[in-house]
């Protein structure tokens, strides 16, 4: 079995985050484009877009993208469990229970990832690496506040939705891993161009996209955003952080996006930061302070050397 502990280098933490603030600017873009466009089409269009605009990268840069009939199976997996499975739940959980509860519900997503890449062998479930997701887990709570007693009484079916998508997010995550010696940008392409395929049909016959009025500029810009940014480039950094640090590690990022979520409403929206808030990003943070080790390793060397704790004497 593989080591507990899949050390995250500095530049890991730094596409980690940066993967955050990719997903939760897809709130702000999300909640411009579904006031014009149904759910199933905005997904469409997501995947549809952001797999058109990679595939144009790769011929820009003389990268063939042809895959094996069996390497397209393994897409199709991939985009049903990161994809379409996991938004598909969320959606139907959304229309009983709020947003706090579904973002808190979401943070899930490292619990399972640890616990099925337990099962499956893939990685060792570390000690220091669960108090860490613990106190990330509860420094979320905190963040969304009040908010995610939103829903509670809604019908259970509504919240084990919502969990289910966390278990696929989990899932998905540790099936990546097999895709961990091809270029992210190559692995990228194929899973959102099977998720195309495989939303195509339900949007048609769902949605009948053809007959909708045409959205606004505002709209078709969010669409844009959340498709080239929110996803084809998201997904870039998601396959190069999951093949380079696990699939742990990178199911952190769902307890990012609530704080880069929180950040940019502030910052581009002007909206109030509180100081529950501060304090619950605080304890996130401390949370994956905890899961990288290298603070806590510093300590105990500082202390078992002892030159950094005696005082200064004069001469």
């Amino acid at each position: 079995m593989p080591p507990a502990d899949t050390r995250m280098t500095s530049l890991d933490w730094l596409l980690l985050i940066a993967l955050s603030l990719l997903w939760g600017c897809s709130f702000l873009f999300g909640r411009v484009a579904v006031a014009e466009v149904p759910p199933l089409t905005l997904v469409l269009a997501r995947v549809g877009v952001a797999s058109i605009a990679l595939h144009l990268v790769l011929r820009v840069i003389g990268i063939r993208f042809a895959p094996e009939a069996g390497r397209w199976r393994d897409y199709a997996v991939m985009g049903l469990l990161n994809n379409l499975v996991p938004f598909g739940l969320i959606f139907f959980g959304q229309l009983e229970i709020g947003a706090g509860l579904a973002a808190v519900i979401n943070g899930m997503t490292p619990f399972w990832s640890a616990l099925i890449a337990r099962a499956s062998g893939v990685e060792r479930l570390a000690l220091r690496k669960t108090v860490g997701v613990i106190l990330g887990f509860a420094g979320l709570a905190v963040t969304v506040g009040p908010a995610a007693l939103d829903g509670l009484d809604a019908p259970l079916i509504a919240q084990i939705a919502v969990v289910g998508a966390t278990i696929s997010y989990g899932a998905a995550s540790v099936f990546g891993r097999r895709f961990a010696g091809q270029a992210p940008l190559v692995t990228a392409t194929g899973q959102l161009s099977a998720s195309t395929l495989l939303v195509l049909p339900l949007a048609l016959i769902v949605d009948a996209p053809w007959l909708l009025p045409t959205p606004s500029p505002a709209a078709l810009g969010a669409v844009l955003g959340i498709a080239l940014i929110s996803t084809a480039l998201a997904y870039i950094l998601y396959f190069r952080v999951l093949a380079s640090a696990g699939a742990t590690n990178v199911a952190l990022v769902t307890l990012l996006i609530p704080v880069s979520a929180i950040a940019l409403g502030a910052v581009v929206l002007g909206e109030t930061v509180e100081a529950r808030q501060i304090g619950g990003m605080a304890m996130i943070a401390l949370g994956l302070a905890v899961i990288d080790g290298r603070l806590l390793a510093f300590c105990r060397t500082g202390r078992r050397s002892g030159v950094d704790d005696r005082p200064i004497m004069p001469r």
